[in-house]
């Protein structure tokens, strides 16, 4: 009988401190990403992911390797060669804002490999370590976070999962050599912005 009352005497102070002080119960939300425009980045919703070239003279997107988006590689050229993207959220979540720091899943919007079942979702590739298309949920997280050198910019990591309770280190993701998104090549600072068409 002791038990239960001090059960709900427990119940009914956690109630009164989660009413009266909701900030002791609900952890602030982390910043939105924002668009080239100062927008929220909106879940599902279409985006390109621009960069500036090297030199600072033209601007470069995010596209695919071939025309047909399936089991493509992920690369950077220009920006008339250039495929929107969707975000979600890789745990489930009603805010419908892309957060910096939540984990993500990133596809390319392409119709056409949702209607024939092959997925168009960010992976990395294990044998050859570049972003490729063909990706499965929650083992294909991405992460956006603010660039530490220039607040203007994001930058895109990859955040793996070994095993089921395992969360390993994101790693930067960056452009190689051949112009391919890949990991561990040093960051590649990105911007958002919405697709016109």
């Amino acid at each position: 009988m002791k038990i239960t009352k001090v059960l709900g005497l427990s119940f009914l102070l956690f109630a009164f401190i989660g009413t009266s002080f909701p900030e002791a119960v609900h952890a602030k939300d982390a910043a939105a990403v924002l668009d080239v425009f100062g927008h929220e980045v909106q879940a599902g919703a279409r985006y390109l992911i621009v960069a500036p070239s090297t030199d600072n003279t033209t601007t470069l997107a995010v596209t695919a390797t071939g025309k047909i988006i399936c089991n493509s590689d992920v690369i950077l050229s220009t920006l008339n060669e250039s495929l929107p993207i969707t975000f979600s959220p890789a745990i489930k979540s009603n805010d419908g804002v892309i957060r910096e720091g939540s984990y993500l899943n990133v596809n390319f919007d392409a119709p056409s490999c949702r209607m024939g079942g092959v997925t168009t979702m960010w992976m990395i590739e294990s044998e050859g370590l570049i972003v490729t298309t063909g990706g499965v949920d929650r083992l294909n997280r991405f992460k956006i976070t603010k660039y530490e050198g220039d607040n203007s910019f994001y930058q895109l990591s990859f955040c793996p999962m070994s095993e089921p309770f395992c969360e390993c280190s994101c790693v930067p993701v960056g452009v190689n050599s051949d112009e391919h998104l890949a990991p561990n090549v040093g960051p590649l600072l990105v911007m958002f912005e919405p697709d016109a068409y």
